[in-house]
């Protein structure tokens, strides 16, 4: 309770105006920082909340950082599916760390600040990362396309340059798509409060602090959200709706081959998806506390770069391979998994 108070004395008793502070919240020009409420109402929970996040970060940077290593350094695992692959968990590292650093860190203080830039820097990469991420599983799905139904030509079109295209692209679209709403929110004046109501600098957390009309913003915001997802969305369904008509003429031993080459990230497509639209339905439906929500956005950011390795490295047989070979280079063969013939590669 001492702590909610503690955060609540940060609040001013008006915000029709600017005003100054003698605690330095708000200076002539308005705020000079933002707090970050996180989970601060948690009181000794806290400790626990900060054990499973730490652990959570350790195994997305450990497994993704694995996956990079191995497709980068194993020339067995040349082929632009790893390409694409490594580039997703590069971009999946970059995305949590956007954020579950300075939770961290938040969990262990009573009053977690961060300066008016950073704050934007993390509100435009979380952003930017967030569709960047999006694009490359739309990447990959398109790699899946071409490797299923046009197999005699994949090698003449995915090409390194046609790689770097993409990749290039997925970066670009992450940009574009980011940018207007987190530079309209940049150039809007805060003159408090400066308590930002969730884990980290969010676009639409920020926004609420806004020292008048947001209504262009908010409107700018949810139309390129949801124009991102819905490009990426419809050519993600565009090309498993292709592939479906492709397998469908195929025999059996060749429709399980095929699946097995698209069941790891059709897989981390659904969980991904099902995800944002969880987050997006919780936060319009039902009356949840602050803290569940916060909780709910950090899983939901958390949950496919934490998945990610674990379901490449089951699904896809070479990947596991690669792996066992990195590892016994450093861990005696006898501690080693055996090699299980049945999973489905």
């Amino acid at each position: 309770m001492a702590r909610s108070n503690g955060l609540d004395s940060y609040l001013p008793l008006s915000t029709n105006h600017r005003s100054s502070s003698v605690n330095g919240t708000w200076g002539p020009e308005g705020v000079t920082f933002f707090i970050i409420q996180g989970l601060a109402n948690l009181g000794q929970e806290k400790i626990i909340v900060f054990v499973i996040l730490l652990l959570g970060y350790i195994i997305i940077l450990g497994g993704n950082s694995m996956i990079i290593y191995v497709a980068l350094t194993d020339s067995k695992l040349s082929s632009p599916m790893y390409f694409f692959l490594y580039n997703l968990s590069f971009v999946d590292i970059l995305f949590t760390t956007t954020t579950i650093p300075k939770m961290l860190s938040g969990l262990l203080t009573d009053v977690n600040t961060i300066s008016v830039p950073g704050c934007f820097v993390q509100m435009h990469f979380f952003f930017q990362l967030g569709i960047t991420d999006y694009a490359i599983l739309t990447v990959m799905a398109y790699d899946r396309y071409v490797a299923i139904c046009n197999p005699l030509r994949y090698t003449a079109v995915m090409t390194r340059q046609i790689r770097l295209l993409l990749i290039a692209g997925a970066w670009s679209f992450g940009i574009l798509g980011s940018l207007p709403a987190t530079s309209m929110t940049w150039q809007r004046s805060y003159c408090g409060p400066n308590v930002v109501r969730n884990g980290w600098c969010d676009l639409s957390a920020v926004r609420r602090l806004v020292c008048g009309n947001t209504r262009v913003d908010n409107i700018v915001s949810i139309s390129f959200a949801i124009l991102s997802l819905l490009t990426t969305g419809v050519l993600i369904l565009t090309s498993y709706i292709l592939i479906g008509v492709s397998i469908s003429r195929m025999g059996v031993a060749q429709r399980l081959k095929a699946f097995g080459t698209c069941a790891a990230h059709l897989t981390v497509v659904s969980i991904s998806y099902s995800s944002a639209s969880f987050v997006f339905i919780s936060y319009r439906i039902g009356k949840f506390s602050p803290e569940v929500r916060i909780v709910v956005s950090v899983l939901f950011s958390a949950l496919t770069p934490f998945l990610n390795p674990m379901i490449y490295s089951l699904r896809n047989k070479e990947l596991r391979e690669s792996i066992r070979r990195t590892l016994s280079r450093f861990t005696p063969a006898a501690v080693l998994p055996t090699k299980d013939v049945n999973t489905v590669s």
